[in-house]
């Protein structure tokens, strides 16, 4: 599939621009600008190339280390239920962790309970 470079390459320099600041905790469950990426890595859909993502760590006050999140139900060891998100499974997906700006988080739509995010942050140590 070819991907637009260009229109996301317009879209990162507005979000470059945001002045406004993200408050986030650990758990969180954002909406995320995470735009195209290169080969496998998860891109973000729609005009906003946006995706829902979790706040697995703050590491300041504007950057943290997220994991996007999908609907496909694939089964792997890196992919971690987290039950019904907005009507639809979901599934967190370890393998893409990564650093972010918060520029890039966009809405919260929601808090991920303890236990299961216990079990996310203990994949994701295994991971590595």
């Amino acid at each position: 599939m070819e991907k637009n470079l260009d229109l996301w390459n317009a879209e990162k320099k507005r979000v470059q621009q945001q002045t406004v600041e993200r408050h986030y905790n650990e758990r969180d469950i954002w909406w995320c600008t995470l735009g195209i990426n290169i080969g496998s890595e998860e891109d973000g859909t729609g005009k906003g190339y946006q995706r829902p993502v979790l706040i697995l760590r703050g590491v300041s006050r504007n950057s943290c280390f997220i994991t996007p999140l999908s609907t496909s139900q694939k089964k792997h060891r890196f992919r971690i239920p987290i039950g019904l998100l907005r009507g639809r499974q979901a599934v967190v997906l370890i393998s893409q962790l990564r650093l972010i700006d918060t520029k890039r988080l966009v809405d919260k739509i929601g808090i991920l309970d303890q236990g299961t995010f216990a079990k996310i942050r203990k994949a994701a140590k295994d991971m590595l």
